[in-house]
C-alpha cells in the first residue's frame, strides 16, 4: 500500500521530445518491428532471420571499465575507499551500476578486480513524486493562463522531472510503453536532495501552472514512503594478467562457441550470409541452419513456433558467441512478408 499526501495539483504544459515510450510500445516479440512478427495468418510467409554483428578483438575492451568514465558518480571513491579497507555504502542505487548479471570489472596497478556491492540494511526515506494528469493540448495561437509558466524556466532537474512525469501520463492514455526503469509510481520521484532543494516546482510559492511544447497538465505532487536497500561495495581480485582477464570474461559473457574447421560447407555459407548482412530461411529449415541454431545453444526457434512459448529471459534470441577467434553478437527474429 502506498502512503502519501498529496499536497496540491498544479497544471504544467508537457509535450513529448522524447521517443523512448512510443518505441517500447510499437516493439513487437523479441524486439521485432517487424510488421509481420508473430504467427502467419495465411497472407503472410514467416521466417527465421539470423545476423552475426563483429564485436571487439577482446572482451576486456567492453566490459573493463575506466573508473573516471563508470556509469556511477560514486564509483572512483567506493573503490579506492574499499580497495584501504574502509566500508563504502550508497542507497537506493548501487555504488557501481552493477548487478550479478551484468558485473562490473576494474584493472588498477596491474590487477583486475571484480566490483559489486552487497545489500546490508534498509532505509526508509520520504520522498516528492511528481505525477501529471489531464493533459490537454493547447491549439496554435491560443492563450494560456496569465500564471502559467514555460517550462524552460525552470531549472534542469524539474524539466526532468516533468518530461519523465510525461512519460507517464502518456501511457495511460494509450497502449505505448513506459520506460519503468526511469517512471515510478507512476511519476517521477525526487531523489536528489540537491533537486528538491533547487526545485521551484516542489516549492510552496512554486507556479501552479507551466506550458511545455504546448500541453498543459494538471500536476499532482505528493510525499510518499519509500524503504530502500543499503548497500556496501565490495572490491575482488580476479586476475593479475590480461589473458587470465579474457578467460573470466569468456566463462561470463560468451554464450557460444563456434569451430570453423568443425563447419560444413553449408553452415559456413549461413555464417558467412549472416556476417555479411542477414541469413534467413523459413520453416522447416534446412539441416545446415538447424545445425547453426543447435550450435548457438537456442533450440527452442527450431520447431518454427517460439513466439508462442512463455520465455522467461527478455532476450533469449541474442547473445555472444566466439566464431573461431573472433567475437561476434548474434540475433534471431521472426520476419514475414506478403505471400503473392
Amino acid at each position: 500500500m502506498t502512503e502519501e499526501s498529496t499536497t496540491r495539483r498544479r497544471l504544467l504544459g508537457a509535450g513529448c521530445a522524447t521517443a523512448v515510450a512510443a518505441v517500447a510500445g510499437c516493439l513487437g516479440p523479441f524486439g521485432s518491428v517487424e510488421s509481420g512478427a508473430g504467427e502467419p495468418d495465411g497472407s503472410a510467409e514467416r521466417s527465421l532471420r539470423f545476423t552475426l554483428s563483429p564485436r571487439s578483438d577482446n572482451l576486456r575492451d567492453r566490459y573493463v571499465i575506466d573508473l573516471a568514465d563508470a556509469r556511477s558518480p560514486d564509483a572512483e571513491e567506493a573503490f579506492r575507499t574499499t580497495l584501504e579497507g574502509s566500508t563504502y555504502t550508497t542507497q537506493y542505487r548501487t555504488p557501481f551500476r552493477s548487478t550479478p548479471d551484468d558485473p562490473t570489472y576494474v584493472r588498477a596497478d596491474g590487477t583486475y578486480y571484480r566490483a559489486g556491492s552487497v545489500v546490508v540494511d534498509e532505509a526508509a526515506e520520504t520522498r516528492p513524486v511528481l505525477r501529471l494528469r489531464d493533459g490537454t493540448r493547447i491549439d496554435d495561437g491560443g492563450d494560456t493562463d496569465v500564471d502559467a509558466v514555460a517550462v524552460e524556466e525552470l531549472p534542469q532537474s524539474d524539466q526532468r522531472a516533468v518530461e519523465i512525469a510525461h512519460m507517464a501520463a502518456r501511457a495511460r492514455r494509450n497502449e505505448g510503453g513506459v520506460p519503468w526503469g526511469l517512471v515510478q509510481r507512476g511519476g517521477y520521484v525526487y531523489r536528489s536532495e540537491g533537486a528538491v532543494e533547487t526545485s521551484r516546482v516542489l516549492s510552496e510559492d512554486g507556479p501552479d501552472r507551466v506550458v511545455y511544447r504546448e500541453t498543459e497538465y494538471a500536476v499532482e505532487v505528493a510525499e510518499e514512503r519509500f524503504y530502500e536497500p543499503v548497500h556496501r561495495a565490495t572490491v575482488e581480485p580476479v586476475a593479475t594478467s590480461p589473458e587470465r582477464m579474457e578467460a573470466i570474461l569468456r566463462a561470463t559473457f560468451v554464450d557460444a562457441r563456434i569451430t570453423r574447421d568443425a563447419l560444413s560447407t553449408d553452415e559456413s555459407e549461413v555464417l558467412r550470409s549472416a556476417r555479411g548482412g542477414e541469413y534467413e530461411e523459413t520453416h522447416p529449415y534446412s539441416d545446415a541452419y538447424r545445425d547453426v541454431v543447435t550450435a548457438l545453444h537456442e533450440r527452442a526457434y527450431l520447431d518454427g513456433n517460439v513466439e508462442s512459448d512463455a520465455f522467461s529471459d527478455a532476450e533469449h534470441g541474442t547473445g555472444t558467441v566466439l566464431y573461431g577467434d573472433e567475437y561476434y553478437e548474434y540475433r534471431l527474429r521472426f520476419t514475414s512478408s506478403s505471400g503473392a
